[in-house]
Order: C-alpha cells, then structure tokens, then sequence
C-alpha cells in the first residue's frame, strides 16, 4: 500500500471480514454467559453488527470495491483469546472474563473506525465518513454498555 487510498480500502475490507468473524463468535458467547443482563448486550450487539456489516457494503460502495473481507489476525486473535476464556472459565471468572473478552473486541473495532472515519474524510468521502461515525457511535455505546455492567453487577 503506497496510498492513504489503498490503506482505507485495505482495513475497510480488515474490518469487514472482522465483522463477519464476529457475528459468526457472538452466539457462543451469549449462549456461554451466565448473567442475564451481559446475555442481552451480547445478543443486542449481535444484531447491531449485523447491521454494521450492511453499512460496510454501502461504504464499499461509495469507493466502487466489491465489500470482501481480508484475513484479520488481530480480531482472529481476540476471538480466539475469548473462545479460551469460555472453555476455561467458570462462575465469576466466566462472566468477568468473557466481558473483558468483548470490550477488547470493542477497542480495537472503536480504533479501527476511528481511524476509517477520519481517513474517510482526508479522502473526501463524506458519505462513508458519514456511515463511519454512526457505526464508531454505535461500538462506542457498546463499550460504555459493557464498562457500566462490570462495574455495577459484573464485577462486584
């Protein structure tokens, strides 16, 4: 990649595939949890990513780009750590864990957005800038959804 172009057509596609891989993740999650109020973010969450994935092709579209996705080790690897975390946990630690699991899910799609949205507009394309922030509004919401729960149930 040579061009800020080419980079945002590379980690739209990151993304994309990263999406994929989660809503492929998130019904073990919720079906491993325990607490009933972390069960409900994880399968609310899971719709809203569906509905990611179809702005994410609106974006491809904006930049002419068949929506694919590319290998994304990073989210492989937050999936795979919390796929662990459900075989290996039980009682608190599971539902302690897992909700950790999610939020560093949710910090590095909250990282890549951000850095999609401003790219998006450097670029002047102000249609996926658009669609960018409402789905960085969307992880950011989640995250502080996840904080509130550890704090007040979760974790005590």
């Amino acid at each position: 990649m040579k061009t800020l172009a080419e980079l945002f057509e590379h980690t739209l596609k990151d993304i994309y595939y990263a999406e994929n891989a989660i809503t492929k993740a998130l019904p073990k999650v919720s079906k491993a949890v325990k607490n009933i109020e972390l069960k409900n973010a994880v399968d609310k969450h899971l719709e809203e990513t569906k509905g990611q994935i179809e702005i994410l092709k609106r974006v491809f579209q904006t930049i002419d780009v068949k929506p694919e996705g590319v290998q994304c080790d990073a989210a492989d690897g937050l999936l795979t750590e919390a796929d662990g975390l459900i075989e290996e946990s039980e009682g608190v630690a599971l539902d302690a864990g897992v909700l950790a699991a999610c939020q560093a899910v949710e910090h590095y799609e909250i990282a890549r957005y951000g850095s999609l949205r401003e790219w998006a507009k450097v670029l002047g394309n102000e249609e996926a800038h658009v669609m960018l922030s409402e789905i960085l509004d969307q992880e950011k919401a989640a995250n502080n959804k996840l904080t509130n729960l550890a704090v007040t149930s979760i974790n005590k």
